[in-house]
């Protein structure tokens, strides 16, 4: 799902309505791929103090009304579904409820029932942490080495490969060479992935 301009985007604007002064597009480098409690405890480091009680609450309002009104797939993606062999679930740094959300506006959901989706909220550490990945591929019931993860953040690049799984790094919005140095073979179209997952 293409959410991350629209998501990076309402988040910048709840940052300066906070007071914190920061450009969209530091805003989106800092944020790109963490949990929700991740990023509250980087915001609150640089302010310097708590965020409002409803700042969660009211950033997630927000977003999903920003989804509902230009949320899209990434281009190819249902293709390159149709072509993986083997199980396929989402690890997304996302709420349950926001994954479901976007799946739904994207057309995805079919692929993807409830028992394939695995939240940060599952789990104790978000990315860049392993857990979520660790904890998806032990409900899916496959050792974390034969797994492969589809990431676009160096965060989840990152607990991929702290995950000891392989990771396919998609840069159609971040930077090749990032993802690369975090350990990702970089991939830049989605009809590619079907050929990469090949043995």
């Amino acid at each position: 799902m293409d959410s991350e301009p629209l998501a990076n985007q309402v988040l910048h604007e709840h940052l300066n309505e906070l007071g914190l002064k920061i450009s969209l597009e530091d805003s989106s480098r800092t944020f790109t791929g963490l949990s929700m409690s991740a990023s509250v405890a980087i915001i609150e480091e640089m302010l310097g103090r708590d965020v409002p009680e409803n700042f969660v609450s009211r950033l997630r309002a927000s977003t999903a009304r920003a989804f509902a009104h230009g949320l899209g797939p990434v281009r190819g993606i249902e293709t390159a579904l149709a072509l993986v062999d083997g199980p396929v679930c989402v690890a997304s740094s996302g709420s349950h409820g926001k994954i479901r959300l976007s799946l739904k506006l994207t057309g995805l959901r079919r692929w993807f029932p409830d028992n394939v989706i695995f939240s940060a909220e599952d789990v104790r550490r978000g990315k860049p942490a392993p857990d979520l990945f660790l904890h998806a591929a032990a409900a899916m019931g496959v050792a974390p080495r034969r797994c492969s993860v589809v990431e676009d953040s160096v965060p989840g690049v990152t607990a991929a490969r702290a995950a000891g799984m392989r990771v396919f790094g998609y840069a159609e919005r971040t930077a090749p060479r990032a993802l690369e140095a975090a350990g990702a073979k970089v991939f830049t179209r989605m009809e590619e992935l079907a050929g990469l997952l090949s043995p």
